[in-house]
């Protein structure tokens, strides 16, 4: 599966200086304003440019602990977006320090352990994250995107479902519930929630591939297979499509069209039999 989580995971964070400044604004030069602009992503073409305003604004020597700790975090968005991880957690540890009850730097530091691939420290990340701020949508979805990859999925489910319960309209949620929800054999539950994400985003490859793994351990291969086809259509080398696609048509008969499909996702996933076997399905 495809968790689609990732979009939600740093983007869309970035607090917004410019509401917290408003008293100011009216005295400050057009530099600072144009940093301000900066340090909250205004110039999309690269993270380079909010990474220099967050910078101005951070040297300048003039700007409270609080300003402080937002422009370092947005700052470590941009590192992150850069695929520098490292000076990204160290801006995110700047910000905490300087604002040790501000939700998003945990948040946005959790999602850059996970990355790493360091995922019981990302997990300690959105724990506090979502200590400080209840009602954070995206730290409870993060989380459930870290117990997913550990195959913690009841634990993904009920994140996963905190995520709707407080953002219903969060697309990847849905997929996110449904997948889990079917691994753990809350078969009917898993089909409405992948219906809930097609609707919402109708051409959504992993939401077909999740709602395929549903069908196929419901044994209704030939709608498993119809997913399958249509998630693959979107993304031609999914591997857990490609598969689940071949055991379908082993189990109707088809078994060159299924040992081709096993055989393609294998290339492309080489742990993808165990995964399977993991998701209940062997």
């Amino acid at each position: 599966m495809e968790s689609g989580t990732s979009g939600i995971s740093v983007r869309g964070v970035a607090a917004t200086l410019i509401l917290l400044l408003l008293g100011s604004l009216a005295s400050a030069q057009s530099p600072r304003l144009k940093n301000i602009d900066l340090c909250n992503g205004a110039d999309h073409t690269s993270p380079d440019p909010q990474i220099n305003g967050c910078t101005a604004l951070i040297d300048s020597g003039d700007e409270t602990p609080y300003v402080m700790a937002i422009a370092f975090n947005n700052r470590g968005n941009a590192y992150s977006a850069k695929g520098n991880y490292d000076r990204a957690i160290e801006d995110y540890d700047q910000s905490i320090k300087l604002n040790p009850d501000y939700a998003k730097p945990f948040n946005n530091r959790g999602v850059v352990y996970r990355k790493k691939g360091d995922y019981d420290r990302a997990i300690k990340d959105f724990d506090e994250a979502i200590k400080l701020n209840p009602n954070y949508a995206n730290a409870f979805a993060n989380r459930a995107e870290a117990y997913r990859i550990k195959y913690e999925f009841d634990r993904a489910a009920g994140d996963y479902g905190e995520a709707i319960r407080l953002e219903p309209n969060m697309k990847a949620v849905w997929n996110g519930r449904c997948w889990a929800r079917a691994i753990v054999g809350q078969l009917q539950d898993a089909l409405a929630d992948c219906n809930k994400a097609l609707q919402l985003e109708p051409n959504d490859a992993a939401a077909y591939d999740s709602r395929g793994l549903v069908y196929l351990k419901m044994g209704q291969f030939d709608s498993a297979i119809d997913d399958y086809n249509l998630a693959l259509r979107v993304q031609p080398k999914l591997a857990s499509a490609l598969y689940g696609r071949g055991f379908a048509r082993l189990k109707k008969g088809d078994t060159p069209g299924g040992e081709a499909d096993i055989a393609a996702a294998k290339v492309v996933e080489a742990k993808i039999v165990d995964d399977f076997a993991r998701y209940g399905v062997h």
